[in-house]
């Protein structure tokens, strides 16, 4: 009960925190989505070639059991 009670209390705060200060919320928020753009691909370049060192040691691996 404490933890809803706490919640709501928590919600509430938030929506009025937002209207007085969306225009701050909004540059926040336009300042940093280049920031996760470029740690969200970086960390997509990452895992991809990640990926195709893993394709190529599987295609290695089958040509040299076919000789």
């Amino acid at each position: 009960m404490k933890t809803l009670i706490g919640g709501a209390i928590a919600v509430l705060l938030g929506v009025v925190g937002l209207a007085v200060w969306f225009t701050e919320f909004i540059q926040i928020i336009t300042g940093c989505i280049p920031v996760v753009l470029l740690v969200g691909g970086g960390f997509a370049l990452y895992l991809g070639f990640d990926e195709l060192k893993d394709s190529w040691k599987n295609d290695e691996g089958v040509d040299a059991s076919a000789d």
